[in-house]
């Protein structure tokens, strides 16, 4: 079975030349309950539905109807970089921590020696990368604020509790510590209230970003209660709402029940004053080759709206010069602003996704110039690490030796944003720690990485 496109229809949105309003298509989730009904459905080999069962012990798991349907090509297997992009694989762990599994899990006696391999197994994937719990939580009033996070001075992330779940997980996720139940690792707001008074006494911050999990998964009366607070907030002049919604259920724009009500909401958005972005993630170019998720980005830019598109690099999936400079294409046709291409984070199946720094600038520069001019709005590869986001532009040839371009896109210290330096050439670095900076570096951007990189280059 192949990926299907599928018509949908829309509503007031943008007009009656989109078509008539379409017949809803009842979202349905599947889970780890659900791992034998869909290997039978789709003629999973035993040993496959037994390391999505596993592996999803550890890493959440969750598809749906429309993934299954109309993403992923069945008749290229678990080779498939849909199914890569959602189904649990042998590597995702060690082989040791499989087997682990596989050994505990086989006896109801032991399920609290499994409870305990579980927990050890998260703690050793890094859940909370980057500082986000130790740096990124702001304290008022000496309170810590629970479901924000505040590393950059013009922008808060806000984590609207009801939003803290996706229709649809993405393997490399790097919020995986989201969606598995640990209240000590999760970040969840449960009303706008504290977001309002931070950003009364922060009127730097004029930008925030509603994420998750994804905010999408809301209905639009909730979404409401967490979007209109902001409008009072003089000093909001940009909100952003991350979400992967487009790409795994674009129903949410077309035809669910609230459809018409959600681009209602945007509308308001937008007519306050405020510019509204989504930033939206596509992995892969399938995901925008459908009817539905065509429909749902030109009712989204009806609105005012504007569409961001971005995605990290990740090996199964979209390691592909080819297949980047494709994505970029077809979002650029749809109307969607090409943003970034992130580095994999160093955080729960890294090693099994990552694409080293040499091989990513390689990819990235290959995609980047033949793209229409238009498109060339792209940053990347970047990584989103400690001290802000580094991106790196090229490798340099010189007398000492070949050295990584870096450059701070965004950083922690504003003083440092768009700062260049340069990092020892490594052919297997793939994150910040693994490089070795250029010991002329600016004291200020040896400090800002120091702890960070690696123990020689500190």
């Amino acid at each position: 079975m192949t990926p299907t496109s599928q018509t949908a229809g829309g509503g007031r949105h943008p007009g009656p030349a989109d078509g008539p309003p379409p017949r809803g298509e009842r979202f349905r989730a599947f889970g780890p309950r659900h791992i034998d009904e869909i290997a039978d459905r789709y003629g999973l080999a035993p040993d496959v539905r037994e390391t999505v069962r596993r592996i999803s012990l550890v890493l959440p798991f969750r598809v749906n109807g429309y993934v299954l349907e109309h993403l992923i090509d069945w008749d290229r297997g678990t080779a498939d970089p849909l199914f890569q992009l959602t189904f649990p694989q042998r590597g995702m762990l060690t082989a040791e921590d499989e087997r682990q599994l596989a050994k505990l899990s086989a006896d109801p006696a032991d399920k609290p020696l499994l409870r305990e391999a579980v927990t050890a197994i998260r703690d050793r994937l890094n859940p909370h990368p980057s500082g986000q719990q130790q740096l990124n939580v702001p304290v008022q009033e000496g309170v810590s604020l629970p479901g924000l996070q505040h590393k950059y001075r013009e922008t808060v992330l806000y984590f609207p509790s009801q939003g803290q779940t996706c229709h649809a997980y993405c393997t490399y996720c790097f919020r995986w510590a989201q969606f598995i139940g640990d209240a000590d690792l999760r970040f969840a707001a449960p009303d706008p209230s504290g977001l309002i008074r931070y950003l009364a006494a922060h009127p730097d911050v004029h930008d925030v970003l509603v994420t998750g999990g994804d905010p999408m998964v809301m209905t639009t009366e909730r979404l409401r209660t967490h979007l209109e607070p902001l409008l009072d907030v003089e000093t909001v002049r940009t909100i952003r709402i991350g979400t992967k919604s487009v790409a795994y259920w674009p129903q949410r724009f077309v035809s669910d029940q609230d459809a018409d009500e959600v681009l209602r909401l945007f509308e308001k958005v937008v007519a306050s004053g405020r510019q509204l972005a989504v930033m939206a993630h596509f992995s892969h170019p399938r995901e925008l080759a459908t009817d539905p998720a065509q429909r749902a980005l030109r009712r989204i830019r009806a609105t005012g709206a504007v569409v961001y598109g971005q995605a990290p690099l990740i090996a199964h999936v979209n390691d592909d010069a080819e297949v980047w400079n494709g994505l970029w294409r077809a979002e650029l046709a749809a109307g969607v602003v090409p943003y970034y291409m992130f580095v994999e984070r160093d955080t729960g199946p890294q090693e099994y996704f990552k694409v080293p720094l040499a091989r990513a600038t390689r990819i990235f520069q290959d995609a980047y110039r033949t793209l229409p001019g238009l498109a060339r709005t792209v940053r990347g590869p970047v990584m989103s690490a400690t001290p802000g986001k580094v991106a790196v532009d090229g490798v340099e040839e010189t007398r000492q030796g070949r050295w990584f371009q870096l450059r701070m896109l965004q950083a922690r210290d504003p003083a440092l944003v768009g700062r260049p330096f340069r990092a020892r050439y490594s052919p297997d670095a793939a994150w910040l720690h693994e490089l070795e900076l250029d010991p002329q570096a600016p004291a200020e951007i040896r400090a800002a990485c120091h702890g960070h990189l690696r123990a020689d280059a500190a």
